[in-house]
């Protein structure tokens, strides 16, 4: 039987301007096609990033999907601008209440095989592991918000809180939803931020998505 495509998903099309194929256009999202991958366009934040990709594989069929763009970095994360990571978990950090999460309120956002996850959500392991060793790439924490933090005091308190490394508006409903459909998730991000730092005369998006594409097209093998 022939491979199943790998699904490629990235927040903008400006985190992916490097990947050439057949363009297509789904409810608006870019999208393109190539020899053994399929990219879309899933939008900014967590309700574009979870619809997008469950109406999208509604009537496709895959069985691994990458999600990657760029993201901002914890002060204490090891991480430098440029650098890249693999999620080996996310935290969604901004569901429930302040000091319990969703499990202070008593409830799980999804249960899946009798096991309840609160708002934390692991990568797939196995794909996150052959990406780690293929790409020489550590595996960190990331954090999801809806609201990116606004200064360095309050990106340390997220990072303390949450023992996170890395902070982004996508990945833990992007793993969530992985989760649900049964899809082997992995999520691949590279610095372009500290995170807390507005001034974005500091910030590096052109080597981010530079790095980005060095490990894209080693995937994708192009």
């Amino acid at each position: 039987m022939p491979t199943l495509p790998l699904l490629l998903l990235s927040p903008t099309r400006l985190e992916a301007p490097f990947l050439k194929g057949q363009k297509f256009d789904f409810h608006g999202r870019a999208g393109l096609r190539g020899a053994g991958w399929v990219w879309l366009e899933c939008g900014i934040g967590k309700v574009n990033t979870a619809a997008t990709l469950a109406a999208f594989v509604q009537r496709r069929r895959f069985e691994r999907v990458l999600l990657f763009g760029i993201a901002g970095a914890y002060a204490d994360s090891g991480l430098q601008l440029g650098d890249c990571a693999l999620a080996e978990r996310e935290i969604q950090a901004d569901l429930g209440v302040r000091d319990g999460g969703l499990k202070g309120l008593g409830f799980p956002s999804l249960v899946v095989a009798s096991r309840p996850y609160h708002n934390r959500f692991p990568l797939d392991k196995a794909f996150t592991d052959e990406l780690k060793s293929k790409l020489g790439l550590p595996g960190k924490q990331f954090l999801t918000r809806d609201l990116v933090s606004e200064n360095p005091t309050e990106a340390h308190q997220l990072a303390r809180k949450w023992e996170a490394d890395l902070e982004n508006m996508e990945g833990a409903a992007f793993a969530q939803t992985c989760l649900w459909l049964g899809l082997a998730g992995a999520e691949l991000r590279a610095v372009s931020n500290m995170a807390g730092v507005r001034d974005k005369a500091q910030w590096r998006i052109r080597q981010a998505v530079e790095a980005l594409e060095h490990h894209i097209l080693r995937i994708i093998g192009s």
